[in-house]
């Protein structure tokens, strides 16, 4: 073999050895996430987690997931939102990441590309400002949804807005929100992302022992919020979802049967 050839061989073999590195590395990586994301890390003393209709529960610095590969989002998302971590801090509005702690892969941002809905956040970028990776972690795809532009800057803003209220007047709220995922639901994208016809946010304010939850469809509305309000246990059997499976059977049962807005200074 002359010295050409020789060359030849070795750089083949040296590129062959870069792309085995890479493609090792990339494999490790993206299973150390996965398991990073199998742990309960967030900082709460009350954190209480939905049932899992997925099997697929991931968490994050700041809230944690249950996602749906079937409808390529989560069915929910849970988190604490204290007063604390209401900071008037501005972090730069990051790109769309997908979750790479998602095992059977989380859908692209791409698929809301032109599909005339919005990358709905089900964990408000608004109710993260208390660090960078919190807050940048609301842009990764499992925690969006696709909501109708018109509902996303209206009345969910609204409810969002509502919901930091509360998170002040009662020094922290408990969290769970998403899509209903049921029945025959208009897709998008290559990786047919499901469009919910409905939204649910429920909030418990567990120092007053007091439930809420709202139920919005996907669109437009110049109603108040109170036309929204329904108790868990409606959302409960629309979803499918034990929301609070932890609690005491019979506080569960008080709470998740709650409609009276007026003791949340709903109007």
């Amino acid at each position: 073999m002359n010295k050409r050839n020789l060359y030849s061989l070795i750089a083949v073999l040296l590129i062959i050895g870069v792309y085995s590195y890479e493609a090792f590395f990339n494999e490790a990586t993206t299973s150390e996430i996965i398991t990073e994301g199998e742990r309960v890390k967030p900082d709460t003393s009350l954190f209480l987690l939905p049932a899992s209709a997925t099997g697929q529960v991931i968490h994050h610095q700041g809230y944690s997931l249950s996602y749906s590969e079937p409808h390529e989002q989560a069915e929910w998302v849970a988190y604490e939102l204290k007063k604390s971590h209401l900071s008037k801090s501005k972090f730069k509005r990051p790109y769309f990441e997908v979750d790479q702690a998602v095992k059977t892969g989380a859908a692209s941002w791409k698929n809301y590309k032109n599909s005339g809905y919005d990358r709905g956040h089900l964990v408000p970028a608004g109710d993260k400002n208390y660090s960078q990776q919190a807050h940048d972690e609301t842009f990764l795809t499992s925690n969006i949804s696709p909501q109708d532009p018109a509902f996303n800057a209206g009345i969910w803003n609204t409810l969002e807005q509502k919901v930091r209220y509360w998170a002040r007047k009662y020094d922290g709220v408990y969290v769970v929100t998403g899509g209903v995922l049921k029945g025959n639901l208009e897709t998008i994208g290559s990786e047919r992302v499901a469009v919910p016809k409905l939204f649910y946010k429920i909030v418990y304010d567990a120092e007053n022992e007091k439930m809420i939850a709202f139920l919005m469809p996907n669109k437009d509305s110049n109603e108040p919020l109170h036309k929204f309000v329904v108790s868990v246990d409606s959302v409960e059997v629309l979803t499918g979802i034990d929301f609070f499976p932890q609690l005491d059977d019979g506080l569960e049962d008080k709470l998740e049967a709650m409609t009276n807005y007026k003791n949340w200074n709903l109007n």
